[in-house]
């Protein structure tokens, strides 16, 4: 289940639950063929006879091959994982302050908008009294 996510130009940041089904790795290669599926341009398809003579065109690729896991075990780094991702977009100057970006969980958590991916919060509230994230431009 999704706890936050925010999506950047480049990359996407995810804070998942484990799934019930499957491995994290499966997941992962089942939303990477999906989104890719959907927002790639479709490819024309050839006839086998000219596969043959020139081979398929090349297709440029979607996603990066690998993704990065770090396992969170406390309700404390789920707030700061939380917090960075939230404040990510406003460090690399892309918004002013972190409820601007529509493609986040920031407007679910602070603002109790649903947002554009549905978040479940799978290990009850999650706190933010002690810190938001950061939204001063260190430009």
């Amino acid at each position: 289940m999704v706890v936050g996510y925010v999506v950047m130009p480049e990359h996407i940041l995810l804070l998942l639950s484990a799934p019930e089904v499957g491995s994290l790795s499966t997941a992962m290669q089942v939303l990477k063929q999906r989104t890719a599926r959907a927002l790639l341009p479709k490819r024309p398809r050839h006839n086998a006879g000219q596969r043959q003579l020139f081979g398929d065109p090349p297709r440029r690729a979607f996603w990066q091959a690998r993704f990065y896991e770090f396992n969170v075990w406390s309700e404390k780094k789920r707030v700061e994982k939380l917090n960075y991702m939230h404040g990510n977009p406003v460090k690399r100057a892309l918004v002013e302050s972190p409820e601007q970006l529509r493609w986040s969980s920031y407007r679910h958590y602070f603002l109790g908008e649903a947002g554009r991916v549905r978040v479940n919060v799978g290990w009850g509230e999650i706190s933010f009294a002690t810190a938001r994230p950061e939204t001063s431009n260190p430009r």
